[in-house]
């Protein structure tokens, strides 16, 4: 069994570690945050229950990749919460997409490109405080086992 310890010294910047270990390497990174919602929609030309109005929670995955800052920080999760809050989840959560998002039939696959460009915008205006931040993709889960997907490869090369 391992023994229960507390850290001998903690560390300090300045004495321990100097500013410039901080970043460790000069690689593309990938992080990811996850958010849900709960909205109501309709399918148009669709022949099954998803014809009738009805809500889901949904689950967005987003993949951030970019080079990390001189703290070794490539995006703080708590931008990309500010971004979700202020620019994206506004018009889903709670809502009735069929009304708030652009004309479109509001499928999976429809609302996860316009997530990924809202996304890809929001960095974009951004782009001076990140380094080389770009969406790889963004994963939307309608139910717990379903869900369709944005990739930046196929968004971007297309």
């Amino acid at each position: 069994m391992t023994e229960f310890r507390i850290v001998d010294k903690l560390q300090k910047m300045g004495e321990d570690i100097k500013q410039d270990q901080l970043k460790y390497h000069h690689k593309r990174v990938l992080v990811s945050k996850e958010f849900t919602f709960d909205a109501a929609h309709h399918l148009h030309e669709y022949d099954g229950k998803c014809k009738n109005l009805h809500g889901h929670t949904y689950r967005v995955v987003f993949g951030l990749s970019g080079f990390v800052d001189d703290r070794g920080i490539m995006i703080d999760f708590g931008d990309i919460k500010e971004i979700w809050k202020s620019e994206i989840e506004v018009f889903l959560d709670h809502r009735y997409l069929n009304e708030t998002l652009p004309l479109m039939n509001t499928t999976a696959e429809n609302i996860v490109v316009w997530i990924y460009e809202m996304m890809s915008n929001a960095l974009q205006k951004r782009k001076n405080q990140y380094d080389g931040a770009r969406v790889e993709f963004v994963r939307l889960y309608e139910t717990p086992t379903s869900y369709a997907e944005a990739r930046r490869e196929w968004i971007e090369h297309e």
